[in-house]
């Protein structure tokens, strides 16, 4: 082989890439950075959805933990009734509704707190809350603004009680105002208002403080 046949070989070893082949090597390019920017968003909306659903659960639980300590310090507040003059123990307990004074206030205001719980269809679980004070609440719980505790759900309410054969027994309903004394326990049933792939939620609080001092609960009133 003469010289001027390996100047011709190395020339053609060192020349560049053909149009074709940097054509192709682009397009392979191209289509890989489409498949990798694809599944990036596909990591990213999986990642917002499980974090969207964490967030959802996380909020649910902390609700459920403020039922139950806020049933849990539930205190016998009293008031005068205007008309009568009597004292009365503030507790309205009903199927579907609940009213009562804790000591507890996710506000973290001073003194007793008023809560009220009741849910509306297609909705879900409200929580209104106002200050105790002295006299009965109902009127304040009325003008709170309700906010949406738990969204999704439709609540039921019983209330443990020993009878005088000293039987414990649920009922739906629990007027303080007659019997003068709080119940034992609340139930309250959390369950989906729609066909979503949800577990009914059950919350079962003792009332530690019961009977308020200077009150006789009137127990023979319990039916």
């Amino acid at each position: 082989m003469n010289r001027m046949q390996q100047t011709a070989n190395r020339s053609y070893q060192q020349r560049g890439f053909t149009l074709l082949e940097i054509i192709l090597a682009l397009a392979l390019t191209a289509t890989l950075m489409t498949m990798l920017t694809a599944g990036m968003f596909s990591v990213v909306r999986d990642w917002d959805n499980n974090a969207s659903a964490l967030e959802n659960n996380l909020d649910e639980s902390i609700a459920i933990l403020q039922l139950e300590r806020a049933l849990q310090g539930a205190f016998p507040h009293s008031y005068r009734d205007p008309e009568t003059l009597g004292r009365h123990v503030y507790f309205e307990g009903e199927s579907g509704q609940l009213s009562w004074v804790s000591t507890v206030s996710p506000e973290r205001r001073d003194g007793l707190t008023a809560w009220r719980l009741f849910w509306r269809d297609d909705e879900g679980v409200y929580l209104q809350l106002a200050p105790a004070l002295s006299d009965d609440p109902t009127a304040r719980l009325d003008d709170a603004e309700p906010r949406l505790l738990l969204p999704g759900y439709r609540a039921s309410f019983q209330y443990l009680y020993e009878d005088l054969e000293f039987e414990r027994l649920w009922r739906e309903d629990w007027p303080a105002f007659t019997f003068s004394v709080l119940p034992f326990a609340v139930h309250i049933r959390l369950e989906p208002i729609d066909d979503r792939n949800v577990e009914p939620l059950d919350i079962v609080a003792p009332v530690n403080a019961r009977q308020h001092r200077s009150i006789r609960p009137n127990l023979e009133l319990i039916p």
